[in-house]
């Protein structure tokens, strides 16, 4: 969330990242606050500074270019940083982000696993006004996707109860810690709440490895998404991994 964040202490961390673990580090931007406002105040910054996060982006990609040669000029250069050429990708969960990403030439990540009202439009948003740049040459899409994958369906609906309750009280006002699973998460609900759970988390898959392969192909079909990444907000660690597991499977065996 480069608001929160100086453009030159970021290229020089994941300079650092990129030095340490070469090839394997991506850089994604977001200009939102991505917390609350006590947090954000700690951090030092006002509303203001997602104003500047289109010149904040441009300053910080320079910082990732091979320094020039520039004698008698002080010049502000990142060490580690100059030269890593780290891929840097725009987030986002609006129209404004598919804008950026697109003018700047830089591949685009859209939240659709908690986000996706917009997700349709910021695709062809994206695409239709890409410009190729020296990073890319053509526009390249990935896609947030939530996956609750066990083995059955009931399972995988026992699991995804934790996410419903961790948004349920995000948007009450009370975050909490993510909670086990449990059966009586919808008692309380009221019609709108749950009218707000549908949508938010519409571009979610449960269930079972065919349940997800086809959900995976449907998905993948409607989007011409070139990337996705899964999340599995799942309480019990080794199910989430078992999710995964299934998830890439099921990935494997999604095309016809």
């Amino acid at each position: 969330m480069l608001p929160n964040h100086s453009p030159l202490v970021i290229a020089e961390q994941f300079g650092t990242l990129a030095a340490l673990f070469p090839g394997r580090i991506d850089l994604g931007l977001g200009r939102a606050p991505g917390s609350d406002q006590p947090t954000m105040r700690a951090l030092r910054r006002t509303n203001e500074s997602a104003d500047a996060f289109p010149y904040d982006v441009a300053e910080l990609i320079s910082y990732l270019d091979p320094a020039p040669p520039s004698p008698g000029v002080r010049a502000v250069r990142a060490v580690p940083g100059a030269g890593a050429n780290v891929p840097v990708w725009i987030l986002g969960s609006s129209l404004f982000g598919a804008h950026l990403a697109a003018a700047m030439g830089l591949p685009f990540a859209f939240a659709s696993h908690f986000a996706p009202a917009m997700l349709m439009q910021a695709i062809d948003v994206y695409r239709s006004e890409f410009r190729a740049s020296k990073h890319l040459e053509k526009s390249f899409l990935m896609l947030g996707l939530n996956s609750f994958a066990a083995e059955t369906d009931e399972e995988a609906q026992w699991l995804f109860t934790s996410m419903k309750r961790s948004f349920l009280n995000l948007r009450r006002g009370h975050p909490t810690q993510l909670a086990p699973p449990s059966r009586d998460v919808e008692d309380d609900m009221t019609p709108a709440e749950r009218a707000m759970l549908q949508e938010v988390l519409a571009c979610t898959l449960i269930g079972s490895r065919p349940t997800v392969a086809a959900g995976l192909r449907a998905f993948a079909e409607s989007t011409g998404a070139d990337e996705l990444m899964i999340s599995a907000q799942i309480y019990d660690f080794q199910a989430r991994v078992r999710s995964f597991e299934i998830t890439a499977l099921a990935s494997a065996e999604r095309a016809p």
